[in-house]
């Protein structure tokens, strides 16, 4: 079976369609002001419309309120969460906005891992990222990995997605040692915070792939 491979915090349509070009599976809009990745609800839904109705397009948003759900989850097929919401809220979410929703956190051991997997079983699919450092102002995107150990502890759900500094280096591996069906990459195919480069995509979804 192919790995499903996400290429998040895309902010131009040059850069998306080098994403859709080299087979990416899902793209991923970050709707987050703090990130230099963010785009607001007109050009997300601007630049998620260019996208080919087979590649599932994917809002990230940050503890949005109701108002910046309903701007971008029409523009979008999945809602992915990434911030500090508590289970009733992606329920209510996925109520409220018929889509459906993943929930992102930050992990570093089993016990984290479980914890997610235990509270969040309502969810369309969990992501596991790297937890971020208490003083970072962004949740996910900052280049960092856990040990994904971690997950062989666990008894993981049928959907869910590994993130946390991921690159065209370390992608192959972490599928391998992990059983992950889908990767999910930001800072790990940049050149810089929010400029995606061209080749780096091609490499990570080519070695995903591989």
């Amino acid at each position: 079976m192919r790995v499903d491979v996400k290429i998040c915090g895309l902010r131009d349509a040059a850069m998306l369609d080098v994403a859709v070009g080299a087979g990416a599976s899902h793209v991923g809009f970050v709707c987050f002001a703090p990130s230099p990745r963010h785009l607001g609800p007109d050009a997300l839904a601007g630049l998620a419309a260019t996208a080919p109705r087979a590649c599932t397009r994917v809002a990230v948003v940050v503890d949005a309120d109701d108002a910046l759900l309903a701007a971008v989850a029409p523009a979008v097929d999945v809602l992915q969460l990434h911030g500090r919401e508590i289970p009733a809220r992606v329920a209510d979410v996925r109520a409220r906005f018929g889509k459906p929703v993943w929930k992102a956190a930050g992990v570093r051991t089993a016990a984290d891992v479980r914890a997610l997997v235990r509270d969040f079983a309502g969810a369309d699919a969990l992501l596991f990222d790297a937890k971020a450092p208490e003083e970072a102002p962004m949740p996910g995107g900052n280049g960092l990995r856990f040990d994904w150990r971690a997950l062989a502890e666990v008894a993981l759900p049928s959907r869910w997605v590994l993130s946390g500094g991921l690159d065209a280096a370390t992608v192959a591996d972490a599928v391998r040692l992990t059983g992950a069906r889908a990767v999910d990459v930001s800072s790990g195919v940049e050149d810089a915070p929010g400029v995606k480069s061209a080749a780096k995509i091609r490499d990570f979804v080519k070695a995903a792939h591989g």
